[in-house]
């Protein structure tokens, strides 16, 4: 069989998948070609791309008829359609993969699942006593009142008495897995076979204990009840006081009983959980108050008082809130708005809150939250998330970054997603700049839609620095892929927006344009860039820079062939502008 799969030849032409099913199910699981009764008849799918024909119904119909489907997808794989054509459950039937030389792995579950195999019966086990299978493997078991060794293989009896699993009082004596009860000398065993009781010289009825006789070993003793203390005659009982003998630990009030105490307090207080130490009865923290803000408490009493920026009412209960705005030189240049004992300005339409938190501004000092999501997949390659890395550094440049302008936070997603730092972690454009070139490339596939998920969930959240959005501050996301999302992005791109979010996306090489329009603001043609390849989204940095700064554009701006002769020309001339910006500042 193996020689035969191997000689075989692709066909080397399109992907009729249903065309497929059709053939095994009408073709091969015939009895002409070998298909035997009660027999079960699986097939394992295996494919690289989309159907070219539908698979769904053929596939039910193959199922219908008790044929068990496996589908592996392998590097750009359509899950829909793997979905459409395996058996239920699919996370035992459907399998996606990044390359063929992975596709080996799934080698020992078909085999667990289709070929299991009796080890105890059909190897040398070497258990003693008894052998269990299991999918592939075989473990030891021992008879009930032995235990498995560390071999294995070997058991050994279980001695209860040595282990202390035994509740005789005395004298346990063992056997495997069991045990039995006696008693030493001058005892002896009772009704419940464990614990032994000595010989009674009480029941003899010639004491004389005030209160009661305790049997010893060849006599007996006197003792009295609790609370009590046995006097010099060895027989007479007398209460026992601890408060009068100040034998207590109460802070306030000693109440006794013979042997004991409780403890009591003073009127206002309250007795502690310890049941000795007293506090203050605190009306405020109880709630039994009707101070409309700040209660301030007194043994069984309290007193009311305002935050700061209102005023107690004659009712000495109630509170007025202080105009702010017009007790105060806000400095406000658009508008001041009242907060519960502050204020803050805000700006008209079109303007934006400056750092000083009262001037107005365009957008050249805005403030922006921005969260770029970027592609760590494997078919980024390392020395092309280097120039990813310095795109999004070119971007950071043309912000105006700091803890009241713009923030900017960075996520890396593959199969999984990882915040590399949040919104409100760093405050500089160089400390952003750097912490992006300490950034570890990730690998592994693309699941944009789950970085979506995150932006929205978690990125974009006030724990990890987006500001209220009563502040009126944009909230940006930027998607940076280069290849189709093995994941659906159609929820979390629609509620990014629904959100208030302003979506940028720049696809690369193989990145599927349909998706990044999906996923990008309106218009696309404003939010949407793509090149083939990365050596060009410099150029990409530069239309970004504008787009977010609408009023410093002039237009909008075509994204160049970087190998054109006139592009390399501008790359020239831009670095040697740079060089001499860098120059002068290293001399001054």
């Amino acid at each position: 069989m193996v020689k035969g799969i191997n000689e075989i030849i692709p066909l080397a032409q399109g992907t009729m998948t249903g065309l497929a099913i059709k053939f095994v199910m009408d073709t091969a699981f015939v009895a002409e070609e070998g298909d035997r009764p009660k027999v079960p008849n699986v097939v394992v799918i295996v494919t690289d791309g989309r159907p070219q024909d539908r698979v769904a119904e053929v596939a039910i119909e193959a199922r219908e008829k008790g044929i068990e489907i496996f589908a592996v997808g392998v590097a750009r794989a359509d899950m829909a359609s793997l979905r459409a054509m395996a058996s239920p459950p699919f996370e035992d039937h459907v399998f996606l993969v990044e390359s063929f030389d992975l596709i080996h792995q799934f080698g020992l579950q078909f085999q667990d699942k289709l070929c299991g195999v009796d080890l105890c019966v059909e190897s040398e086990h070497g258990c003693e006593q008894i052998c269990e299978s299991s999918p592939g493997s075989f473990h030891c078991l021992c008879l009930p009142g032995y235990s498995l060794n560390e071999d294995g293989k070997t058991c050994a009896a279980i001695d209860l008495c040595a282990e202390g699993k035994h509740d005789c009082e005395q004298i346990c004596n063992a056997s495997p897995g069991a045990f039995t009860c006696d008693c030493n000398a001058g005892y002896k065993l009772n009704d419940d076979k464990k614990s032994c009781t000595m010989i009674d010289f009480c029941s003899f009825g010639n004491h004389s204990c005030d209160h009661e006789c305790v049997s010893v070993l060849n006599g007996y003793h006197c003792r009295c009840q609790e609370g009590h203390r046995l006097l010099e005659d060895g027989k007479t009982c007398q209460a026992i006081d601890l408060c009068a003998e100040g034998k207590h630990d109460c802070e306030q009030i000693c109440n006794t009983s013979p042997g004991a105490f409780t403890c009591d307090c003073n009127a206002g207080y309250t007795l502690n959980d310890d049941k000795k130490t007293c506090t203050p009865i605190d009306l405020c923290a109880e709630g039994k108050h009707d101070c409309e803000q700040i209660c301030i408490a007194s043994p069984g009493a309290f007193t009311c008082d305002c935050n700061a920026g209102y005023t107690l009412n004659d009712d000495k209960k109630t509170c007025t809130h202080m105009d702010m705005c017009n007790t105060v030189k806000h400095g406000c240049e658009h508008q001041c708005l009242n907060t519960p004992g502050s204020f803050y300005c805000i700006c008209p339409e079109g303007q934006l809150l400056q750092e000083d938190g009262k001037s107005c501004g365009t957008c050249k000092s805005a403030n922006i939250d921005l969260v770029l999501l970027i592609d760590g997949s494997k078919s980024v390659r390392p020395q092309n998330f280097e120039l990813v890395k310095k795109f999004v550094n070119q971007v950071v440049d043309s912000l105006d970054v700091s803890a009241h302008g713009t923030r900017v936070g960075f996520v890396q997603y593959s199969s999984r997603v990882r915040t590399e730092f949040p919104l409100n972690m760093y405050h500089t454009a160089a400390e952003i700049k750097a912490a992006v070139m300490k950034v570890d490339y990730m690998e592994k596939g693309t699941m944009t839609g789950l970085a979506l998920k995150h932006m929205l969930e978690n990125s974009f959240s006030e724990s990890e620095g987006a500001r209220p959005l009563d502040r009126n501050i944009p909230r940006i996301g930027l998607v940076f892929t280069d290849g189709r999302s093995q994941d659906d992005i159609t929820e979390f791109a629609k509620k990014a927006k629904e959100a208030g979010i302003t979506m940028y996306t720049v696809g690369v090489g193989k990145a599927v344009e349909d998706e990044l329009r999906e996923i990008a603001s309106e218009p696309t043609e404003k939010y949407f860039y793509y090149t083939t390849d990365f050596s060009a989204i410099s150029t990409i940095a530069e239309n970004l820079k504008l787009n977010i700064c609408p009023a410093e554009s002039q237009g909008e701006i075509e994204v160049k062939d970087p190998c054109a002769c006139e592009s390399l020309v501008e790359f020239q001339q831009a670095t040697m502008s740079s060089l001499e910006l860098l120059t002068q500042k290293h001399i001054l």
